[in-house]
């Protein structure tokens, strides 16, 4: 069909090469031709190898560590797709980094999550194919479309394959309970919520645990798992409280400073993740580290958006 856009063409940056390559398999298509490259004093230079005058241009890149570096590479990219008069550039970004400073709550704090949306936008982005932001709100940040997937399809296939009986979701936190009983709803599964309380310093003191976990498999349930404090304190609250197993799930395993290390020293069985970024060395080698791919999903996302079709049916 004609969709006024010319041919579907699939870029990567720097952050995530196995992914874009996983998509355009997926899709059919390969990975187009361009080189990324870096001057001695770490400027980013980028040009395109091949004609895509009037193409549609999907670019991969979740601004994952080094975030700023990644976030400035696709913002490059983007202007030079831009300046080769490219029909329609749409930011793939699987992991929206800054997307946890999104509101002022100290004084004389910024919003980084608008200046973020606002730097894409001004780049040059007409759309944003995301996963999972850490508020669905954030949409609303931006002046252009943004097509928000959820990883839970591919999460919820995964727990309900290893098929474990008397099973509770746990939230984290009370923010999360929502979306754990979104999970609950979909396994058939009790639902849990840990009450947690910020110290000052900024980690996480377990205060207690209201549910029934008792002789239960509990399933932590988060978007984000950075520096995996949480989890693995959650996870020991959890044992105490009497539970049987403890296996944990995010979106975006983040898995920065002690996390791995915490993971490894924790009673989780697994850690289940998706590929929204890639893991590092130390994460490939922790045994109890899970990863799901959703390439499949993007890639059916991006599709759509290319064929101006539905996308709500991945919403589900």
């Amino acid at each position: 069909m004609s969709t006024g856009f010319g041919d579907l063409k699939i870029f990567s940056g720097s952050a995530h090469t196995h992914l874009a390559r996983e998509i355009a398999d997926f899709l059919g298509i390969p990975v187009g031709q361009a080189r990324l490259r870096r001057f001695p004093d770490s400027e980013v230079s980028f040009q395109i190898d091949e004609n895509i005058r009037g193409a549609d241009i999907y670019i991969v890149q979740p601004t994952s560590n080094p975030v700023d570096q990644h976030l400035m590479e696709m913002l490059v990219m983007v202007d030079a797709f831009r300046r080769s008069s490219a029909a329609r550039i749409t930011a793939v970004v699987p992991y929206y980094g800054y997307a946890r400073q999104d509101r002022k709550d100290k004084p004389r704090v910024p919003i980084s999550t608008k200046l973020v949306a606002n730097l894409m936008s001004a780049a040059g982005v007409h759309r944003v194919l995301t996963m999972d932001l850490h508020k669905a709100q954030i949409q609303g940040f931006f002046d252009i479309p943004v097509d928000h997937l959820f990883a839970a399809p591919v999460i919820i296939e995964y727990l309900a394959r290893l098929n474990h009986p008397k099973l509770t979701i746990v939230s984290p936190d009370a923010g999360g309970a929502e979306r754990a009983r979104a999970y609950a709803k979909r396994l058939d599964a009790e639902l849990a919520v840990i009450d947690k309380r910020r110290t000052e310093d900024g980690t996480a003191e377990v205060m207690n645990v209201i549910g029934d976990v008792a002789g239960r498999t509990c399933i932590l349930q988060d978007d984000i798992i950075d520096t995996a404090g949480t989890i693995q304190k959650g996870a020991t609250a959890l044992k105490a409280a009497g539970a049987e197993r403890v296996l944990a799930c995010a979106v975006h395993g983040v898995l920065s400073g002690p996390a791995i290390e915490r993971i490894e020293n924790s009673p989780l069985d697994q850690l289940i993740v998706t590929n929204t970024i890639p893991l590092s060395g130390a994460g490939q080698a922790c045994k109890k580290i899970v990863v799901l791919s959703v390439a499949r999903l993007l890639g059916q996302a991006i599709r759509s958006i290319h064929e101006e079709t539905s996308v709500s049916s991945l919403f589900v």
